[in-house]
């Protein structure tokens, strides 16, 4: 395995001693294992475990892959408090976009751990993508009918229905009423976009 270079330049002693433990704790909270870990930012588990005790200084790109793994920012790994951010989310100011057939309108804050969406899912569009990739999601059917699969299970939802469920779990999202159907979307990120992670990809037929 090649391993990403230690001693970041830039970052100062001080800052790197409070990047040992932020290491550990987003990486228990995000639910992965030392050996998990280790494997989707491309170090061994020894090399993790030293850089979550302080025993090596990761460098910049090892920060960078860190961040993107644990969701979040290498300020904030680095303990940097970030700007206040605006809670609220008015309607006017969301804009529609596409992806994979799909439209969605962003009803939460950006560069958070956990994305809001409001999605409009046309009929036998994406319905036979299967996504698997880390995290949580749950959905709220606002019009229409959904047709969600669960590894085997096929459940058919109607407006006032929800789901929660392991993204870990194979799982296929489709429309089953001739108008599409239109749902709040919620779920977390861990490695990579919401267009790739859960929208989906016209060019990838599984998730990651």
């Amino acid at each position: 395995m090649t391993e990403l270079p230690d001693e970041p330049a830039g970052a100062s002693p001080d800052e790197l001693s409070t990047v040992a433990p932020r290491l550990r704790d987003l990486r228990r909270r995000s639910g992965l294992t030392l050996e998990t870990a280790a494997r989707l930012v491309g170090l061994s588990p020894a090399h993790l475990s030293r850089l979550e005790t302080n025993q090596r200084q990761p460098s910049l790109p090892m920060l960078l892959a860190l961040a993107r793994t644990y969701g979040t920012t290498v300020s904030d790994l680095l303990g940097e408090t970030a700007p206040e951010r605006d809670p609220i989310v008015r309607a006017g100011r969301a804009e529609p976009s596409e992806a994979g057939g799909w439209t969605y309108w962003t009803a939460g804050g950006a560069g958070r751990a956990m994305q809001a969406l409001r999605v409009l899912v046309p009929q036998r569009a994406q319905g036979d993508l299967v996504r698997v990739h880390p995290g949580e999601e749950w959905l709220y059917v606002l019009k229409g009918r959904l047709r969600l699969t669960l590894g085997t299970a096929v459940h058919v939802l109607d407006p006032g229905d929800a789901a929660h469920f392991d993204s870990l779990t194979p799982h296929q999202i489709s429309a089953a009423s001739p108008g599409g159907a239109e749902l709040l979307f919620v779920h977390t990120l861990l490695q990579s976009g919401a267009a790739e992670l859960c929208l989906g990809d016209d060019t990838r037929r599984r998730g990651l």
